[in-house]
């Protein structure tokens, strides 16, 4: 799955999507596709990522407490 990194625009192939999903878990490794090849896998907070379209990610893959919350 490709996300983008909010700040540059670039796009993060996401190497675990279990970890996207999980609200417990707050960082998500990816590679970076940028330029002529995909960079080595490095560990992206989810708090810079976003949809290639701009979203921003639902709040239940980011708060483990979102249904408390009103």
């Amino acid at each position: 799955m490709f996300m983008a990194e909010k700040s540059t625009g670039h796009l993060i192939e996401i190497m675990d999507t279990h970890a996207l999903f999980d609200p417990h878990v707050s960082r998500v490794k990816g590679c970076m596709h940028y330029g002529e090849e995909a960079q080595d896998p490095e560990f992206f907070d989810k708090s810079a990522l976003a949809f290639a379209s701009g979203e921003v990610l639902p709040r239940c893959w980011t708060d483990p407490y979102y249904r408390r919350k009103g």
